[in-house]
């Protein structure tokens, strides 16, 4: 999960290696923190919240064929 979220987080942002990305596991969640620069927040949130809402599907599909539960939080 940690690498999917980063690979995306990293293919919207204008400055790529400002990209963090870190992850706890749980037995059944993963919680992903993704922290990016002020500037690209915007572009990961998007208009209404849609890129980041895509951002949390495409994981939690990923989640879901090892049978657990993402939290993907952005800071």
């Amino acid at each position: 999960m940690k690498e999917l979220a980063s690979y995306l987080a990293k293919n919207l942002v204008d400055a790529p290696d400002q990209v963090e990305v870190s992850s706890a596991e749980d037995e059944h969640s993963v919680r992903v923190t993704v922290r990016v620069a002020d500037p690209d927040k915007g572009k990961i949130i998007g208009k209404q919240g849609k890129v980041i809402k895509a951002i949390r599907a495409v994981v939690g599909i990923a989640a879901a064929k090892s049978d657990r539960k993402v939290m993907l939080d952005l800071e």
